[in-house]
């Protein structure tokens, strides 16, 4: 506390949460602003929430009456004061002092409330005879009114839009921020009060820190009777209603606006006498009602009270003392292994972040959860209570690992407003219900196996949710009780507490259940004097220990009475010093936070405001500073953890947060330890504290000083059999120096151990030392400095390899492989690095017949690359294999080549099923490209033909079937080359009898086959087809009759209904009347066509020749190449020699002139010089002509050239 000099009365109080200023004001004019600075933290204080040192004590002069308001402007560094009188001052820092810069004085009436928004913009000033003004933070006044009512209180919205007014008639009026009147705000506090009150205050927490529940009030409305009312808006029908039970003065929420404290006083009267007393108390509630924590406080009354900045202390202002008190904030947090889990709001969103943080790692992961209400945690993992999404008004409990991974989730019908966790259990309850879960780990898998059946079917004891008045037995067979239509519970349970083999809950009238785990069962009822806030069990489920609402703490016994009676739980007694005196009972005041230790259940820590106590036997040890909260309590070790400074900086925890602790039994034994003799630490680890953890050290300094008799005594009693066997093989060795080394390795000095090794000339047993411990870096530096051999050396090269190719290193592992001449993971190395150059070359590198090799050739194939990959198996003597090889990267040429040159019998047969299947998958052309790559021309031809004619016989696209034909064509002619390169002698050309043999040959393939054999045919007729329609729309009717009568000579191929149309169209545009009634005349004679289309032939016929004559105009003479007689330049034949005259591919003419024609090399059709025009490629086979034709130059001369 501080006292205010000549004990001036305080009036006002406020602290700034930003700067950590305090204003306070009182009687006479006193003004005061105070600092507290907590300096630098020292190893000493290191956890304290709030050391304080008064850095700052300016007293501001200027009021002459009482100091009744004062205010803050946080964001511009303004202090706003006003007294008795109604003067008012803005005060300024200047230079670390506080001066005046402006003054106002109504001198009409007395300021009773002023508010600045909480973006620090405006102020809005109210007087108690209604004057309202509202100004800018740069003193100019905005705009001013006088309500027709008295005021009282005065407090602005979140958002800066309304204002809202308390009158001294207990109502609370609504205006917008220009001074409009809005509404009137109910107060249903006021509904059942009869006796005259007032209203003390009125306070809006505008969520700038967040908020810890997205539904919870941010308005509270205070009245003097000591009820309260909490609002989520100013119109809010669902208000919280509560009713302290005191005489209220005044209300805060806290920064976060997570808790909200109530100043007041509670009369009191004794019982002996008459008198009635006022006690000075400040209750604190949660945003929902729940009542936390009472402070009493000394004095006759409290004038104000303020939060600190982050609300981790409130000031109060009690008659001329500042009293300041310690808040230890109830965080949503948990820890269990390395980890801690805790919560924490953020103003931008609406759901809480939780942080998973692993101190040892420092490793942090960040879940989002809607709707959190709590946080516990035990062993492995973490349980967090959410309210479900989906408006069912269930909840649900999530179990989390480590990272925050959901690993298992229930729901439940009620608010868990009680959780706790143990190794096995989850247990929760809400005033009337209890939920049991065993949740699946390991040991509840065992535990949940039917006797006798050995299956793991999920037993009744899995689950269990029922009524608090309910009698539980073993044989209790609802798992799951109804929870509707159940009247609530005049005795509501208000705490529970569980351990791995009991339930502990208690209720408000004083009684508690035990119940068995893990099946649930009611095992007895206590007594107790207490109405506990938070219950703990020991490791063994001997002792409880309760903290009530008044933070005194008392320790229970656990023992069983007679079942079936109720009884008081017994107290733990402390034994007196003194003899005859009575026992006391054990009881610790002021105490935020307990926990039993681990694995001694004598072994407790209590935090008391600012210190922190470790008790064993009762018996406390001498306090350390800290207010961290504690992690956990094991092997005589406390961590802790500052959550108030990780809640400031959430997002970048600090491992400076987490503290340890060690008790002094630990610390003494250490100091011990450090002496020449083992003796006395033997003697008092064995007296007076025999902790495993203090064997176990007592027998690690003995192993350090070669005393191998204490350190095999103190393993004994830290029943630790290997280092037992390790003490013996210590005594085999017949050097010190060795056991030294040994013991060195032991502890982890492993540099240590290799310098003895060393010094004794002993490079073996440090070899053997690096090449146990993984080493093999250090292992190759020993073996190159002279030790080991070869065998050793590559054995360490492979490990180093085997070390970088587990990292992913690959190109560093074959760096080493290489080293160490391992092709086996060589081959890994280059075929993950895609080093195919490398992999290739080791193929060289292998013997023939190696294994390896068709481990490289199937990597090669596994990428596509068949050469590589046929090479790999040839050298191997897998010839199946490359064969097989070609054929999955249909290589069929080479699968050919390799069956033909290895004798392979089934080629054929595997080419005749992948075309069936091909050609059954409707992939004809899939098909041909595999006759082709095998060079299987006979095949590809045929399919090629059948393919053309199918596509020629629906008439839908005769360019594609024309390409088909020229495609086939093409294949036979690949054929007959092969055949007649083939029977070639070496170094020589064929005589007249072998070129016979191989005609004759070539006629036998083909000649079964009308396709095969006519193939060139067909391209012609559907060539010539297209020529002649390409030459009719182009405007050339007599050329395209000239195509079109060249169509006779492929009846077989094409129609002839569309042959003989076509000749009769393009002979009546071109004005051959003859050649058009020749074509009709045919077309009249065709028996097959519909009756319909004969009569519409013969009625075109007679419509055109009623009015031309069927002759035909006189042409051009042309004689016959061979006998000179006289032909038209469109007979196909000459009519007196009969000799045959070719069509020139290009225009469709007939050759009559052969010496002025080309032939193509390709397909040998010939074409008229004089057409090529520039042409590049065949008119027919479109194979790229040899020569351009260059202007001046005929192509005859380029061609011979």
């Amino acid at each position: 506390k501080i006292a205010i000099p000549n004990g001036v009365k305080l009036k006002s109080l406020s602290w700034n949460g930003v700067n950590g200023w305090i204003v306070c004001g009182g009687e006479n004019g006193l003004l005061k602003v105070l600092k507290l600075d907590s300096g630098r933290a020292t190893d000493k204080t290191k956890g304290m929430a709030a050391p304080s040192n008064l850095s700052m004590n300016q007293t501001l002069e200027g009021h002459n009456g009482s100091v009744m308001c004062v205010c803050w402007n946080e964001n511009y560094r303004k202090l706003t004061t006003s007294d008795q009188y109604g003067l008012i001052i803005v005060w300024m820092l200047h230079k670390g002092m506080w001066f005046e810069e402006m003054i106002n004085n109504r001198n009409k009436s007395t300021v009773r409330g002023m508010k600045w928004t909480s973006d620090g913009q405006r102020i809005c000033i109210i007087y108690e005879d209604g004057a309202v003004i509202v100004g800018s933070v740069d003193g100019n006044r905005l705009w001013g009114k006088e309500l027709k009512t008295q005021l009282a209180h005065v407090e602005w919205s979140p958002d800066g839009r309304n204002i809202i007014f308390c009158t001294m008639q207990c109502e609370v009026h609504v205006y917008d921020a220009i001074g409009n009147f809005i509404s009137k705000m109910p107060l249903y506090c006021l509904e059942d009060s009869s006796a005259q009150t007032q209203l003390i205050g009125i306070d809006w927490y505008d969520g700038a820190e967040g908020l810890q529940d997205s539904s919870q009030p941010t308005l509270a409305i205070g009245l003097e009777n000591g009820r309260l009312q909490l609002m989520h808006h100013e119109m809010d029908e669902t208000a919280v209603l509560i009713d302290t039970g005191m005489s209220t003065a005044s209300i805060k929420w806290n920064t976060n606006g997570s808790v909200l404290a109530v100043a007041g006083n509670l009369t009191s009267s004794s019982s002996a006498s008459s008198d009635r007393r006022d006690v000075s108390m400040v209750q604190f509630y949660a945003p929902h009602g729940q009542h936390l924590r009472t402070l009493k406080v000394p004095g006759s009354g409290i004038s104000a009270l303020s939060w600190e900045g982050g609300s981790l202390r409130v000031a109060l202002a009690v008659d001329s003392y500042i009293y300041f008190a310690n808040i230890r904030p109830d965080y949503r947090w948990g820890f269990f292994g390395d980890t801690l889990v805790c919560a924490y709001a953020q103003p931008e969103r609406s759901d809480a972040t939780v942080l998973f943080w692993n101190t040892k790692k420092d490793e942090r992961t960040i879940k989002f959860v809607k709707k959190l209400l709590a946080i516990r945690a035990s062993s492995d993992n973490c349980v967090l209570a959410t309210r479900a999404d989906d408006n069912s008004g269930q909840f649900v409990l999530i179990l989390c690992n480590a990272i925050g991974s959901p690993l298992d989730s229930k729901y439940i019908d009620f608010e868990p407003t009680f959780l706790c966790v143990t190794a096995y259990h989850v247990c929760a309850a809400s005033a009337d219900f209890v939920y049991v879960w065993q949740y699946r780990t390991l040991m509840s898998k065992l535990t949940s196996v039917d006797a006798g059946t050995g299956s793991l079917r999920r037993k009744e004891g899995r689950e269990r949710c029922f009524h608090v008045e309910d009698a539980l037995t073993n044989a209790s067979a609802d798992p799951v009780s109804a929870m509707r239509g159940r009247e609530a519970n005049k005795d509501p349970i208000i705490c529970i507490a569980a351990s791995s083999t009991c339930l502990l809950v208690a209720r408000e009238s004083g009684s508690m259940l035990r119940y068995t785990l893990p099946h649930i069962a009611l095992e007895h009822k206590y007594t107790l004097r207490y109405r506990a806030q938070a219950m703990a069990i020991n490791c063994d489920s001997t002792r409880l220990s309760i903290v009530d609402v008044n933070g005194v703490l008392s320790l229970f016994e656990l023992a069983i009475p007679t079942p079936g009676t109720e009884a008081p739980a017994p107290e733990v007694m402390i034994p007196s010093s003194t003899p005859g005196e009575a026992p006391q009972r054990f009881e610790r005041k002021d105490v935020w936070d307990m926990r039993w230790a681990e694995d001694n259940a004598e072994l407790f820590a209590v935090m008391e405001k600012t210190r922190m106590y470790i008790f064993r036997k009762l018996v406390p040890e001498e306090p350390v500073l800290s207010s961290a909260y504690i992690c956990s309590f094991s092997d005589l070790e406390i961590r802790a953890i500052l959550l108030d400074h990780l809640m400031r900086e959430p997002e970048a925890p600090s491992k400076d947060f987490v503290l340890k602790f060690e008790t002094i039994a630990l610390r003494e034994t250490r100091a011990l330890l450090e002496g020449p003799n083992l003796t006395e630490a033997f003697n008092f680890v064995e007296e007076k504290c025999p902790h495993s953890r203090l064997w176990r050290l007592l027998a690690e300094a003995a192993l350090q000083k070669l005393d191998f008799s204490a350190a095999d005594k103190a393993f004994v009693h830290c029943s630790d059999y290997m280092s037992i066997q390790f003490v013996k093989r210590l005594r085999l060795l017949d050097d010190p120096k060795k056991q030294a080394a040994e013991v060195a390795a032991y502890f982890g000095n492993f540099d240590e151990a290799e310098k003895i090794y060393r010094e004794l000339d002993r490079r073996d047993l440090a070899l053997q030392l690096r090449a146990n411990l993984g080493d093999w870096f250090k292992v190759v530096q020993l073996v190159q400095q002279g030790g080991g051999d070869d065998s050793l050396l590559q054995t360490a090269w492979n490990k180093i390899g085997d070390y970088f190719f587990e990292r992913q290193k690959t190109a560093k592992a074959a760096q080493y492989y290489l080293q160490a001449k391992n092709i086996e993971a060589l081959i890994d190395c280059y075929y993950q690095l895609e080093d195919y150059g490398g992999l290739e070359k080791l193929i060289g590198v292998l013997p023939e017949g190696s294994p390896l090799l068709q481990e490289i050739g199937a990597k090669f194939a596994s990428v596509g690359m068949s050469t590589e990959a046929v090479s790999a198996y040839l050298k191997g003597g897998d010839v199946n294999a490359a064969i097989n090889s070609c054929v999955t990267q249909h290589q069929w040429e080479g699968a050919v080549r390799l069956a033909e040159t290895h004798s392979y019998p089934n080629i054929q047969k595997v080419l005749s099923q992948y075309a069936s299947q091909l050609l059954s998958a409707g992939k004809q052309l899939a098909a041909v490209e595999l006759y082709r790559k095998a060079n299987q021309y006979t095949d590809a031809a045929r399919l090629l033909s059948k393919l053309a004619a199918e596509v020629g016989a629906s008439r839908m696209n005769p360019l594609r079937a024309k390409k088909l034909f020229v495609m086939a064509a093409l294949e036979v002619e690949r054929m007959r080359k092969k055949m007649l390169a083939s029977q070639a002698p070496e170094g020589g050309t064929q005589n007249a009898a072998q070129t016979l043999d191989s005609l004759v040959n070539q006629d036998k393939a083909t000649g079964g086959d009308k396709w095969l054999d006519s193939a060139w045919k067909g391209a012609e007729a559907y060539h010539f087809l297209l020529l002649a329609q390409r030459q009719l729309y182009s405007g050339y009717p007599a050329d395209a009759m000239r195509t079109a009568l060249r169509l006779r000579e492929y009846e077989g191929v094409l129609h002839t209904e569309e042959i003989y149309s076509l000749v009769a169209l393009t002979a009546f545009y071109s004005k051959f009347y003859g050649q058009c009634s020749q074509a009709f005349v045919r077309l009249q004679s065709m028996t097959a066509l519909p009756e319909i289309k004969q009569r519409e032939i013969t009625k075109l016929a007679l419509s055109i020749f009623t009015r031309y004559a069927p002759a035909d105009p006189t042409t051009r003479r042309a004689d016959c190449p061979n006998c000179g007689a006289v032909v038209k330049d469109w007979d196909a034949h000459c009519s007196d020699c009969g000799s045959h005259f070719p069509a020139c591919v290009i225009s469709g003419k007939s050759l009559l002139e052969p010496h002025l024609s080309i032939m193509c090399r390709t397909c040998k059709h010939r074409f008229y010089e004089s057409e090529v025009r520039g042409l590049r490629n065949c008119a027919l086979c479109h194979t790229p002509l040899p020569l351009q034709l260059q202007p001046g130059e005929p192509y005859a001369s380029q061609h011979a050239k």
